[in-house]
């Protein structure tokens, strides 16, 4: 099992926070957001990584020069990140998907369980992991479920439909891989394919496949750091 981490983007609702620095830079728990990643990565048994940079690469690759435990991550710069979304960041790495992996927002933080749980859970093509609340607000990327498996995945779903959030981790294995490499390539060849969340992809795929199942991690801790309140409310979660 390989990971590829999304963390091109500057991060601009965590201004004044990322003037200076990538939001994946942002300190947590005596590391930072990107290091408590790769640390429950390589925790977790996984030692290959790669990191997709765009906004000011040059301070993350000196990040991942530093490391010096069994996880050696790579860094591929996404030179378009500020015109294109994170579609195109998983095409730009599609190279990288030859065999299971994980697939992991740059913001989102989580810890050991949740990550085993999440590599542990019976194969599928592709999984969603997910977790429910008691509301979910228009910045949530809310999913329709069928029993386990994913009906639809969007912001801007209708709230009598939802009944889980994406975390921002999802798991593809077998012919899972394929599914969404073919995907990409398709969605990139349209007008708007620039301009999409990968998460477009996969919501395709759950309406055309049927082959995208999810994993419920309810109780397990993660975050998602999209705003300074996320940032200010980490402690909260445990981090």
């Amino acid at each position: 099992m390989k990971a590829i981490l999304l963390s091109a983007g500057r991060g601009s609702r965590l201004l004044p926070l990322t003037e200076s620095m990538p939001k994946c830079l942002l300190p947590v728990q005596g590391t930072t957001l990107l290091g408590y990643q790769l640390d429950t990565l390589e925790a977790a048994g996984i030692r290959d990584v790669t990191v997709v940079t765009g906004y000011m690469p040059n301070l993350v690759e000196a990040e991942l020069a530093c490391r010096t435990g069994p996880l050696k991550p790579k860094s591929f710069f996404n030179p378009f990140f500020q015109v294109a979304d994170n579609l195109a960041s998983c095409w730009m790495v599609r190279e990288q998907m030859d065999g299971d992996f994980l697939l992991i927002n740059g913001d989102t933080l989580f810890d050991l369980a949740l990550l085993k749980a999440v590599i542990s859970n019976p194969a599928c093509p592709i999984q969603v992991t997910i977790d429910q609340k008691a509301s979910y607000d228009s910045d949530d990327m809310k999913v329709t479920l069928d029993g386990t498996k994913l009906k639809a995945i969007a912001k801007t779903l209708p709230l009598d439909v939802t009944h889980a959030e994406s975390i921002g981790m999802l798991r593809f294995m077998d012919e899972g891989v394929e599914l969404f490499r073919s995907k990409l390539e398709q969605m990139m060849r349209t007008q708007d394919g620039v301009a999409a969340w990968f998460l477009k992809a996969i919501d395709a795929l759950a309406n055309t496949t049927g082959a995208v199942d999810t994993v419920l991690i309810k109780d397990h801790r993660w975050a998602e750091v999209d705003t300074v309140a996320d940032f200010e409310g980490l402690g909260r979660h445990g981090f």
